[in-house]
């Protein structure tokens, strides 16, 4: 069997009272796939991976000395965050860009490639989650991700948005303790709502098991140095931390 692509996981042994995922860390695109047919410069644009994101959740794992599982490869071979029967999930075009490798492939394809991304992945996010539940701890489950700040020509004003579905019950303190940051621009399920698009993660580990949740879109331009992205786990940390207070 084709060996798997193991996530990075970080302080899985932590145990605090939220846990961190990235479901677009990297950019990575094994040799294998033989660059999925793509001029490598798009590796470094926000189809490949979440520009910034990984840099804040490892910020955000150290700050909370929390564990946080982030994904090693680019979403353009699977993308995790999709489930495995939407077409985004190993999409033959992204955001205007033809993926060529992906366009080629077929059903046994997908399946491989979940075999060795999809499922791992997931695999290892349920394990901390069902051990901090063990260990008497139900867990916030904060997924964060980038998002351009320019999306069809348009300006996205929000610098971060707040994603939610049916449970709200981290969301709506969350909102309020961001919104309190002088000149934060902060949206409520914008630029995009988990209440209308499919996104597997905070699906299956946190709404369906009950757990309070949020996905954080933050603005890629405000996060793609390390400074940046340092500020920006900063003010999250101090709003999570008194949001997760709440509801305690």
């Amino acid at each position: 069997m084709t060996a798997p692509f193991l996530p990075e996981v970080i302080r899985p042994e932590g145990r605090s009272g939220v846990i961190f995922l990235c479901d677009h860390a990297s950019n990575h695109i094994p040799p294998e796939y033989d660059g999925l047919g793509l001029d490598p410069a798009v590796l470094d644009r926000h189809v490949a991976w979440d520009i910034g994101a990984a840099e804040v959740t490892r910020r955000l794992a150290g700050a909370f000395n929390a564990p946080a599982v982030l994904t090693t490869v680019s979403r353009l071979v699977l993308d995790v965050n999709r489930f495995l029967d939407d077409p985004a999930s190993m999409p033959g075009r992204s955001d205007g860009i033809d993926v060529p490798g992906n366009r080629r492939a077929d059903a046994t394809e997908h399946q491989a490639r979940a075999a060795r991304i999809f499922h791992p992945y997931h695999a290892a996010v349920d394990r901390r989650i069902t051990a901090l539940v063990a260990a008497g701890r139900h867990p916030a489950v904060v997924s964060v991700h980038s998002c351009t700040d320019r999306m069809d020509g348009r300006h996205r004003p929000w610098h971060i948005g707040v994603l939610h579905a049916l449970n709200d019950r981290l969301a709506t303190p969350l909102l309020g303790r961001l919104r309190g940051v002088r000149g934060l621009v902060v949206g409520d399920n914008q630029p995009y709502s988990l209440k209308t698009m499919r996104g597997y993660t905070t699906d299956i580990h946190a709404e369906r098991r009950g757990l309070p949740y949020v996905a954080l879109e933050i603005r890629q331009d405000l996060i793609a140095t390390p400074d940046g992205a340092a500020i920006m786990a900063g003010l999250i940390a101090a709003a999570l931390s008194a949001a997760l207070a709440g509801l305690d």
